[in-house]
């Protein structure tokens, strides 16, 4: 691990007297890449930095100790000692973290699509629920929401809702969310008062830029047709509302929301990109299944994650056995301890592959 830091530290120095070359400057787009990569290695050597100043500080107070004779310079000696020495422990730990392989998407904004499942208007009644959860969270993250296709099911909520969330590292906290939310709570129309279990299916796709997806749009078919709410009835009275067939893979996206063809298209073309880039990432992982055992919520859309359990004001999290009795403030977007729990989860289970 050492030997790798000490490589990383002199690529970081490197990179530094590189970007303030006055030759590389003038090349904007290099100097940028160049000072992503900087940016990028910071952390990792300011962490390495603190660790070997920490296990100088111990070795300099064990070699004291070993001369000095007067006890209480000698307790103080033991005291720096003892300190160094877990600060090096803690920051030994802290490197083998940064070291883990970095997932390239992180740094990505995301796309959410939030379909109803099983349960009828009730499963679409709590697709709106965990819409509002993740805008919820979003503003609490400092996140911009941008809604991309919606289809309102007539007693509320969702039957399909997309949408696309823009903000720092947005994919590294929001991709443990793919898979099957299951719901367990009275409807609202049940006399009898029993309980019903509804399921909702969330997918978390990294936003796929051009340079990502080779994307010909020979194979795009595009179709036009008039929009329509709750019902059938007209939204707008032109045929703004775009549908777009992905020839080879059969992928159909269908976007309203906007009173503009165009911006319909685009927006459509935006889910496809990221459609067609899961696909792509899909086969690697295929092709590497060992690393999936690795992993927290891989995100496979059939894989129950979570259940909200209302009577119990409970929510459980299935991969991780986390429980918590506080459904209320979920629901209202603190998700950062699931999401933090999750997080440390899927870094242990790396680091236990490593050894």
């Amino acid at each position: 691990m050492f030997d790798r830091l000490m490589e990383i530290e002199t690529k970081y120095e490197n990179l530094a007297r590189q970007v303030n070359d006055a030759n590389v400057i003038a090349d904007q787009a290099a100097w940028r890449e160049l000072m992503k990569e900087h940016s990028a290695l910071t952390d990792i050597v300011e962490t390495y930095r603190e660790y070997k100043k920490a296990s100088e500080e111990a070795e300099y107070a064990k070699e004291m100790l070993d001369s000095e004779t007067d006890e209480e310079f000698r307790q103080l000696l033991k005291e720096e000692l003892k300190s160094a020495t877990l600060q090096t422990a803690s920051l030994s730990e802290k490197l083998k973290l940064l070291l883990l392989p970095k997932d390239p998407n992180d740094e990505k904004n995301v796309i959410v699509e939030i379909r109803s499942g099983a349960g009828g208007d009730e499963a679409a009644l709590f697709a709106g629920d965990l819409f509002r959860m993740y805008s919820r969270y979003s503003e609490r993250t400092h996140w911009k929401i941008e809604l991309l296709n919606s289809n309102a099911s007539d007693l509320g909520g969702f039957k399909e809702i997309v949408f696309m969330i823009t903000g720092k590292m947005a994919y590294s906290r929001l991709k443990y969310e793919s898979g099957v939310h299951r719901v367990q709570r009275i409807p609202t129309t049940e006399s009898g008062g029993r309980i019903h279990t509804s399921t909702v299916t969330v997918a978390v796709l990294p936003e796929a830029e051009e340079v990502d997806v080779a994307l010909d749009l020979n194979d795009v078919r595009v179709d036009v047709f008039r929009s329509s709410g709750n019902g059938g009835q007209s939204v707008n009275t032109t045929d703004s509302a775009v549908r777009i067939t992905h020839i080879p893979t059969g992928i159909v996206i269908s976007c309203q929301d906007e009173k503009s063809q165009l911006k319909n298209k685009d927006k459509a073309l935006k889910i496809l990109r990221a459609k067609l880039y899961e696909l792509e990432q899909e086969k690697q992982r295929s092709s590497v299944a060992a690393a999936r055992k690795s992993q927290v919520g891989t995100g496979d859309r059939s894989e129950r994650i979570r259940t909200y359990n209302f009577p119990q004001s409970r929510v459980t999290d299935h991969r991780i056995n986390l429980t918590l009795h506080r459904l209320d403030t979920i629901l209202d977007g603190d998700l950062n301890e699931i999401m933090d729990t999750l997080i440390t989860t899927d870094q242990a289970e790396k680091l236990k592959a490593q050894e």
